[in-house]
């Protein structure tokens, strides 16, 4: 980031149209000095996927979020009219009829999208030992409130498999020792 002004923010777009929207606002940043002046860099996330195509092994990108380009930008009244109207852009992230201005995404969130994970190393506390077998309940997200049973333990992502009741059948979630706590 070159000024504490530039933030990031997400832009929807046309699915499928992802690299048009960020080749358009690339050469708008050549051409045009009022684009210069307020988009710092655009990325639009990819992960490389390796695929079978007639027995040959080929690796492709593959777009992380289909439908969405990043953005660093000074979204001030100038600059949002320039990247709200570019061909094949539906509007910002969070931009609703109650929202004037869009939310920008924290660093911390872009860096996990680009792969750059700065987060320190989180040391385990006691409470943080779970064991499977172990009755938890939910404390946070769409299934909070509900009890489960510990399936599985992954201690080095802080990751449960936690096996709850839900209108009688037995479902499998996927939650962090965040979201939970020992019953």
């Amino acid at each position: 980031m070159a000024d504490s002004k530039f933030k990031w923010y997400v832009l929807r777009a046309i699915s499928g149209k992802e690299n048009k929207v960020k080749e358009y606002i690339e050469s708008a940043l050549v051409t045009s000095s009022l684009f210069k002046e307020y988009v710092s860099q655009v990325l639009i996330p990819t992960e490389k996927v390796v695929a079978q195509r007639g027995g040959k092994r080929v690796i492709k990108e593959r777009n992380i979020l289909p439908g969405y380009v990043l953005v660093e930008c000074n979204l001030c009244d100038e600059c949002y009219p320039l990247l709200r109207n570019i061909p094949n852009v539906l509007g910002f992230l969070s931009e609703g009829k109650s929202s004037i201005k869009p939310a920008p995404v924290s660093q911390a969130e872009i860096n996990k999208l680009i792969g750059e994970v700065d987060t320190p190393e989180v040391e385990l506390q006691l409470e943080d030992v779970y064991f499977e077998g172990e009755k938890v309940k939910v404390t946070d997200g769409p299934f909070s409130g509900f009890t489960g049973v510990v399936q599985e333990v992954a201690q080095d992502k802080h990751k449960l498999k936690v096996v709850v009741t839900i209108f009688d059948r037995q479902t499998p979630l996927e939650l962090g020792f965040n979201q939970v706590e020992k019953e």
